[in-house]
């Protein structure tokens, strides 16, 4: 499909890289869990299976609570995260070289 990224075309359209993708494409803002499941197209309560996973390995940080709400980003200064992000760009930049 053409409107995938090309994170998602590499590594497969599972529910944890559509989560990645949409967190490393919006890396700058912070979420609720459900904006996070509903933007990356993945149902929330197969976020849930999950999510707790990113928590305990860093790759996700809580930044605040608002309301009821509690609001999640990418973390950034995690070096993994880190060469995911870089990992994104090579790709990104890969594609635009083959379409040159």
């Amino acid at each position: 499909m053409k409107n995938e990224t090309s994170f998602i075309e590499v590594f497969g359209k599972n529910p944890v890289m559509k989560v990645i993708d949409f967190l490393i494409t919006f890396q700058a803002f912070d979420y609720p869990l459900t904006e996070i499941a509903k933007n990356s197209g993945v149902s929330y309560s197969t976020l849930q299976t999950f999510w707790s996973n990113l928590e305990r390995n860093n790759i996700v940080i809580k930044t605040r609570r608002v309301g009821k709400s509690d609001l999640f980003k990418l973390n950034t200064k995690n070096p993994a995260v880190k060469q995911l992000i870089t990992l994104d760009w090579n790709l990104i930049k890969g594609v635009e070289e083959v379409y040159q």
